[in-house]
């Protein structure tokens, strides 16, 4: 197969799961030919991500959220009026994106919740299957339970995570535990999609509470706790572009700018980890058997900490404290099931992807011998009729 990936690019998220999926596809002897990253002005594709995908790389304006004035939580009407502003930057990527997946000769699309591959694919008749993978699909399974709290943004998230796998061939939804699959959505439901290094990295149990922050205003909480508790050691990542690698406050205190490698290396050795709810950082800590604190900075991570909490993977906190995180680590246990579910990570979604490509070629290959055979048996009809209107003659 030859693959060409478009990943939404906020957070850090999607792009790990491009990376793990990467790894799994070259694996089997498939190939990435291209990868369409979205972009906006608050965010840049992290050096990690350059140096790991190992193909070219185009990126193009894409819609995202709007932090809220403090930088904290997203703000609704905020993001609803920035991107309504940038549409007709949002048309010409649609129309870049086309002509580049028409360009890169992949025959197939693997779709990292980018709402305007779903747009594309809709538009145009790209003649070639798309696979959206992402936990976000699992919003849309009959048997998984939104929180409820906020029926409004739950019902746009809904509508939102529908239009980017709108045209879709299959959907792969990312999940920390096994549910039946939908075949009437055609959703799948596997395991998250984590990198070998998550799985090969030596971890222990430090001293220190480790932190991950999408939005830079919570760093005000984070210096608040720790004026009140110096003597815990904190290392926190976030995405401020303009701070240097590595802040240190004081003897205990570290804001790190987001380095992967880093990242790993210290949740492997922390005690506990506190994040604003992106599921795939959850999702490694799990793994490592790290006791999490989830901090929803929108409705989506609203829906990822309350799945966390039902699953006893984490506890929900309004802000970064860290008291709650240390209380909840005293009884914390890790997830052998969890560890069990993953490891059938590379098998489950590697089989889902296949299948869907083989089937969707075969029924191409049956629908264009059907035609054949129509225009076959019409030419001889054709050529038929003359011979009759002489014979008769």
């Amino acid at each position: 197969m030859k693959v060409i990936f478009v990943i939404q690019g906020e957070g850090r998220g999607h792009l790990t799961q491009a990376l793990a999926l990467g790894q799994m596809l070259r694996h089997e002897g498939h190939e990435v030919v291209k990868v369409l990253v979205g972009k906006s002005k608050n965010r840049v594709i992290p050096a990690f991500f350059q140096n790991q995908i190992g193909c070219g790389i185009e990126q193009f304006y894409s819609p995202n959220f709007r932090p809220s004035k403090d930088n904290r939580r997203f703000n609704l009407l905020r993001s609803i009026a920035y991107n309504v502003a940038l549409v007709p930057s949002y048309v010409a990527s649609i129309s870049m994106m086309h002509r580049v997946i028409k360009e890169s000769g992949a025959d197939l699309i693997i779709n990292f919740y980018e709402v305007l591959c779903g747009i594309t694919c809709k538009l145009f008749r790209m003649g070639i299957p798309m696979v959206c993978v992402a936990h976000q699909y699992l919003f849309l399974h009959p048997d998984f339970e939104m929180p409820g709290r906020a029926l409004l943004p739950e019902s746009m998230l809904k509508l939102f995570t529908r239009i980017t796998c709108v045209g879709a061939t299959a959907k792969l939804a990312l999940s920390i535990r096994q549910y039946d699959d939908d075949e009437k959505q055609a959703i799948k439901v596997v395991p998250p999609l984590l990198r070998k290094e998550v799985k090969t990295t030596i971890r222990h149990h430090g001293d220190y509470i480790m932190g991950y922050m999408l939005n830079t205003g919570f760093a005000e909480d984070v210096r608040a706790w720790h004026a009140k508790h110096p003597h815990t050691h904190l290392h926190f990542f976030w995405d401020k572009t303009d701070a240097p690698e590595e802040l240190k406050v004081d003897d205990t205190l570290t804001l790190h700018r987001l380095d992967d490698v880093k990242f790993l290396k210290m949740m492997a050795g922390c005690r506990a980890y506190a994040t604003t709810a992106g599921f795939e950082s959850v999702c490694e800590a799990l793994y490592m058997g790290k006791p999490c604190m989830l901090i929803p900075a929108h409705v989506e991570q609203k829906c990822n900490a309350v799945d966390a909490e039902r699953e006893m993977a984490g506890v929900m906190s309004n802000d970064f404290d860290i008291d709650k995180l240390k209380a909840f680590a005293h009884d914390y246990e890790e997830d052998v099931e969890f560890r069990m579910w993953e490891n059938h990570a590379d098998s489950r979604i590697m089989a889902a992807i296949e299948n869907t490509y083989e089937a969707y070629y075969h029924r191409k290959e049956n629908r264009a011998y059907e035609e054949e055979k129509d225009d076959s048996l019409v030419a001889a009809s054709a050529a038929a009729f003359p011979a009759r209107s002489a014979w008769a003659g």
